[in-house]
């Protein structure tokens, strides 16, 4: 990283299990890993949408924040997306905001400089990115004289399921204000009287600090919250493209987020000398936070549907139809989403989608694992589709990556059998290595040592039949393993 004063550092803040849009959005797959508006992930939307910036120096490499759980899913999609040497930062529990923003300030001090950091959530819709850059060159300026600042979206109806910003006095030079309060989400009626007013914005959740600057507010606001960081940095350790904090130390730190911890604090804190600020900004911005969300913005027809996927519709209005894997018809819906995926299918009022969070907890009370993972489950070595099971057996769909491996490893419960449909296979299969190709088969006995391995140009396609007495996702001892995962416990059987 540069050491210049006079850098954006883009920090993006990739928790987050997004429950109001499931079944979709799974705790091992959230939504900011899907590509719900366009071709790219949100994760990737976010990580490039500083590109064209034209008047800031905006640093290389970006720092990402995320669950340890979703690390190789986040590197893969970064990669993707032609994002190199990004800094990933693991947390080992989710601990909100101001922790997550504490790592990356600290991170950003331990490579020796101090730029000014926007954390942006990656589960954020930014429709014009023009608008969008404009409003960041206004917030830079602000924040490189010492302040911090937050984005408050321009209202356009009265909305209850965001926090409200109350804008102050104007800034001299004007495209912004000092913020005079915040408002926690307010009944229908409030929001009226906000909207009528045209002093408040929505908290968007978008905030712009220097990084010296963070750290002085988080030690004067929540000084328990920078204690625990920087003891989980000091015995941080970094294991192939990941920074781990020590997990003991951050598990153990407060949760809380950037608002609470510190930005609302800041108006009543005169002595620390951080004025806090709001830019106000229209640039087309969503949280997705549910599913009537994605139908605003997605494209719709003239009466109103928008349709994702392999769709067909007739006599329908108002109505959101996405489809994963079939075909979804939709007749004579008004005011109707329909979600479809492998596993699961969810028929909701579009009024009541923010209630999708109550069947989520529900089917979690019941044990269901529906709401931690999809049928397909990716791998830092590709992925699996998990076709069908009973009692004794279980068919997979596997995918490997070309040049990836899978670890060497063993089961004490089960045997695997292994058709090739596509590409080629080297296989490890007890004391023999050999290469299998199409339609070619081999069965690993129950205790045998294997591994499986592209060494192809193409994705290496097969089918796996486990069967035994215990089919579960822990019964695994690896020996070696590309990704670092041997010393995993619970760790995935393939």
């Amino acid at each position: 990283m540069t050491d210049s004063q006079n850098v954006l550092l883009p920090v993006v803040l990739c928790g987050g299990s997004g429950t109001r849009l499931w079944p979709l959005s799974r705790e091992t797959y959230p939504k900011q890993f899907l590509a719900l508006t366009g071709a790219r992930t949100m994760l990737q939307d976010t990580a490039l949408r500083l590109n064209g910036l034209s008047h800031i120096a905006v640093a290389k490499e970006p720092v990402l924040v995320c669950n340890a759980e979703h690390r190789f899913l986040a590197a893969s999609q970064l990669q993707e997306a032609g994002i190199r040497g990004a800094r990933i930062l693991l947390e080992p529990a989710g601990r909100n905001t101001a922790p997550a923003l504490t790592l990356a300030a600290l991170q950003a001090v331990s490579e020796g400089g101090d730029p000014v950091l926007l954390a942006m959530p990656a589960d954020h819709v930014i429709a014009n990115l023009q608008a969008f850059h404009t409003a960041i060159e206004k917030a830079f300026a602000i924040a490189c004289g010492g302040a911090m600042v937050t984005f408050g979206i321009v209202a356009d109806k009265p909305e209850t399921g965001y926090g409200y910003i109350e804008c102050g006095d104007a800034l001299h030079g004007g495209g912004a204000h000092h913020i005079a309060s915040f408002a926690e989400k307010p009944d229908l009626a409030r929001a009226q009287t906000y909207l009528d007013s045209g002093n408040y914005l929505w908290n968007s959740g978008l905030f712009m600090v220097r990084t010296s600057v963070w750290l002085k507010a988080i030690e004067s606001c929540r000084p328990d919250i920078l204690a625990a960081c920087r003891t989980a940095m000091v015995g941080a350790q970094k294991d192939i493209d990941f920074v781990r904090p020590e997990p003991s130390a951050f598990s153990a730190c407060p949760s809380d987020s950037i608002d609470y911890a510190v930005m609302e604090r800041l108006p009543a804190r005169p002595e620390l000398g951080i004025p806090a600020c709001v830019v106000p900004l229209q640039a087309g911005w969503s949280d997705l936070g549910a599913w009537d969300a994605l139908w605003q913005v997605r494209e719709q027809d003239a009466r109103g549907n928008a349709q994702v996927g392999d769709t067909i519709q007739h006599g329908c209005s108002n109505t959101l139809l996405l489809s994963s894997s079939r075909l979804v018809a939709g007749v004579g819906l008004d005011n109707i989403v329909v979600v479809e995926t492998a596993d699961a299918i969810l028929v909701a009022d579009k009024r009541q989608t923010q209630d999708v969070k109550h069947v989520v907890s529900k089917l979690r009370e019941e044990g269901h694992l529906l709401t931690q993972t999809h049928r397909k489950t990716h791998r830092p070595w590709g992925w699996y589709d998990s076709i069908d099971s009973g009692d004794r057996f279980q068919v997979k769909h596997i995918v490997v990556n070309p040049g990836a491996r899978l670890s060497l490893q063993m089961h004490h419960h089960r045997a695997e059998h292994w058709i090739v449909v596509q590409g080629t296979a080297e296989v490890t299969n007890g004391e023999k290595t050999f290469l299998l190709g199409e339609n070619e088969s081999t069965y690993i006995p129950l205790g045998h040592v294997h591994r499986l391995t592209n060494p192809g140009k193409v994705p290496l396609e097969i089918i796996e039949v486990q069967s035994g007495s215990y089919l579960g996702e822990d019964d695994i001892v690896r020996f070696e393993d590309n990704y670092g995962r041997v010393n995993e416990n619970h760790a995935p059987a393939t």
